[in-house]
């Protein structure tokens, strides 16, 4: 027989030689399956597979937080934004001698029947498939009003932060 290679006394009874037996079985076992689980490749990619998707998900929800935040932090500049631009009205509104405000509102009368005239063309004149496309969108544009003010406020907010940078 040849001899050990790690330097072990061989068995000299049947029961040291089948305790030996099960433990090379057992080494050998675990060689086999250590090997099997590297050879594996799809349950690999499964694994890498959740581990990106479990990840994805993390970074989507840092992102929805961050757009809470930023969308919040919008809505209150456009909401001083709205206040500042009250106050200004005001503030305009008062110095404004009253002959200027009836010719003001004189006009914007002009204007509200012009605009009834105009509606009043279009309704009778545009094809019925652009009459519809116009409804269609304006009533999105009312069933969004929350989403499209936040975005006009950003938008505004955005411009606003340009323009203190160059300025």
């Amino acid at each position: 027989m040849s001899e050990p290679s790690d330097d072990k006394q061989t068995a000299t009874t049947p029961g040291e030689m089948r305790e030996q037996v099960e433990r090379t079985r057992a080494e050998l076992g675990e060689t086999v399956q250590a090997l099997a689980d590297k050879a594996d490749v799809k349950a690999r990619a499964k694994d890498k597979g959740a581990e990106v998707k479990e990840r994805t998900a993390e970074v989507a929800g840092q992102a929805k937080e961050k757009t809470a935040e930023v969308a919040g932090q919008a809505v209150a500049k456009a909401e001083e934004l709205r206040s500042r631009a009250a106050r200004a009205a005001h503030a305009v509104q008062d110095k404004v001698p009253d002959p200027v405000k009836d010719k003001a509102a004189q006009a914007a009368g002009q204007v509200r029947d012009k605009a009834a005239q105009a509606g009043g063309a279009w309704q009778e004149k545009a094809p019925e498939p652009l009459r519809q496309h116009t409804a269609q969108g304006a009533r999105m544009v009312r069933e969004n009003r929350e989403l499209l003010l936040a975005a006009a406020s950003a938008a505004v907010l955005v411009w606003l932060v340009l323009r203190h940078r160059k300025g």
